[in-house]
């Protein structure tokens, strides 16, 4: 009975550890501090929310919403910018967000054919919130990849009150990552990808602000891990044995700062994020669609102004530089975060997408002396 028990507490502990980030097995990765959760979380009044849908053999899909703040975010928008890294994709919201330089609702991430979907129930849930009763136009947000592969995306099984579920329940605490909300039927460098997050916090003489990221992994190329040749050791990358396809997929990447940026240096800050999406070997490939959404919690546009003209704190340029440091560390550490914390799924049409074999690509970065226990 006790060697049977004992068996039981092994088994559950290899179960908890092969679940581990990264950075618990000693995988750091920049050289910034993390925030506290190591999520978009430590951002200050972001919320996020998700709903999973596995069902039989076909669905494995889902929604994650994103909240800027637990105000009315319609009557009070966040400054916001949005940077294509390659644009095969089905962005909703993005040219009113480029026109004018703010955002005015959750952003919500599903799967491609669901993005109307997701607009639909985006617009429902503004205009139901108090205060904005003789609202007559709402630009959601959407962002999307194609989980396909694993799920029967033709059959559009995510429906309104899942979008809104998500939203109702978005928090601000620890996030779940993997094979979760809109994570939930995704493939990245040809292993279970997911949704993943991540954080750096600056020290106060370089001004002491929050950079947080949450990606959802879709895409390919060749994995590096912390700089280490990962998918290259493990004999599985794009175009290893012929031009195919198994690059192609997309990445949504959406990065929170509570450092007062305007529109303008929110897109400088998002085209950094594509560099650390490029530190974990994504190709950025011509069937990706690879968008960063980014947006500052520091200031606030009122949707109806009391005079003509407003006034906001923003960082001078001079001073952006570790913010952008911020961006691609928490950006690469995320999508690595996808990774290890995702499991092998099987879907649609029998499909099988194995999780990242965690044992060898530690074994493999113990061989480069980049493990740090």
């Amino acid at each position: 009975m006790r060697l049977n028990l004992l068996l039981l507490f092994c088994l559950l502990n290899l179960s908890v550890s092969a679940q581990m980030r990264p950075r618990e097995l000693g995988i750091k990765i920049g050289v910034l501090p993390t925030g506290k959760r190591n999520a978009i979380t430590d951002v200050a009044g972001v919320r996020v929310g998700q709903v999973t849908l596995i069902e039989g053999a076909d669905i494995r899909t889902g929604v994650t919403a994103i909240i800027p703040h637990s105000g009315n975010l319609f009557q009070e928008k966040v400054p916001a910018a949005i940077y294509i890294g390659n644009g095969f994709g089905k962005l909703a919201g993005y040219s009113q967000v480029e026109e004018l330089g703010t955002i005015e609702t959750p952003v919500v991430l599903t799967n491609t054919l669901n993005v109307p979907t997701a607009s639909d129930a985006i617009i429902d849930w503004t205009l139901g919130q108090k205060g904005n009763e003789n609202v007559r136009s709402v630009n959601p947000v959407v962002g999307e990849t194609n989980d396909a592969f694993l799920n029967d995306i033709r059959g559009r099984h995510v429906k309104k009150e899942h979008v809104l579920n998500a939203l109702a329940q978005a928090e601000g605490g620890a996030v779940q990552e993997g094979n979760v909300g809109a994570g939930t039927g995704t493939v990245c460098f040809g292993w279970k990808g997911g949704i993943g997050t991540s954080s750096r916090v600056l020290s106060q003489k370089l001004g002491g602000y929050t950079v947080g990221v949450l990606v959802q992994t879709n895409f390919g190329g060749v994995l590096k891990v912390n700089g280490v040749p990962v998918g290259e050791e493990l004999g599985k990358y794009s175009f290893k044995e012929s031009l195919d396809k198994s690059s192609d997929g997309s990445c949504m990447m959406i990065i929170a700062t509570d450092a007062p940026l305007d529109a303008r240096n929110l897109k400088r800050l998002a085209k950094r994020v594509m560099l650390g999406m490029a530190q974990t070997g994504g190709i950025a490939a011509n069937g990706s669609g690879d968008y960063v959404i980014a947006f500052s919690t520091a200031n606030r546009v009122l949707h109806e102004a009391a005079e003509p003209t407003f006034s906001a704190s923003y960082l001078h340029n001079d001073y952006v530089s570790p913010l952008f440091l911020a961006a691609i560390e928490s950006t690469e550490e995320a999508i690595i975060n996808s990774l290890f914390m995702a499991k092998t799924s099987e879907g649609t049409q029998g499909h099988k997408v194995e999780e990242l074999p965690k044992d060898k690509v530690l074994e493999i970065m113990r061989k480069y002396g980049r493990l740090k226990k």
